[in-house]
């Protein structure tokens, strides 16, 4: 055991004393660290305030129209994205259980490319927009009643 750490000793000093020339390297490349961490904590920030600020949109049983309150809430997100030009977002289309599976996926991409067209009309790039639809696979509240189905039919936003 006294060897085995002995060795590891001796190791660690010879990398420490052949890094020791590249310290100049070693301290910009600690600075850039922090500018890209500064960087990712802003990044970080403005993604949390998406979470807070952007709405997900639910919709009726068997259908992917937008109701009134979905488009107050997608107003309110395109304005959001708009202003936030940096952010991407995954629109997800989302069912609740009934249905095929099928069904329930085309359904969801439905939901998910009527959300992004209306975003798009807003005036945000479809380049910052992607869809999937997930169908039943993902719900929100796994009860098997009305108002779980209601929270599973849904657009909701992933951001990146």
């Amino acid at each position: 055991m006294k060897k085995l750490f002995t060795l590891c000793f001796v190791i660690a000093a010879v990398a420490v004393s052949g890094c020791a020339s590249k310290s100049s390297e070693t301290a910009v490349g600690t600075q850039d660290g922090l500018h890209d961490s500064a960087a990712g904590s802003a990044q970080a920030a403005l993604l949390e305030e998406a979470r807070r600020i952007v709405k997900d949109v639910f919709f009726a049983f068997d259908s992917s129209e937008l109701d009134q309150t979905a488009v107050t809430h997608l107003k309110n997100n395109a304005a959001w994205l708009v202003d936030h030009e940096t952010v991407t977002v995954l629109i997800e289309g989302h069912c609740d259980e009934r249905g095929t599976d099928e069904y329930n996926m085309a359904l969801g991409e439905r939901r998910a490319n009527v959300t992004k067209s209306f975003l798009q009309k807003a005036g945000v790039a479809p380049s910052r927009m992607e869809t999937v639809s997930f169908g039943e696979e993902r719900p929100f509240d796994p009860g098997h009643n009305e108002a779980a189905w209601a929270k599973n039919r849904r657009a909701h936003f992933v951001f990146r």
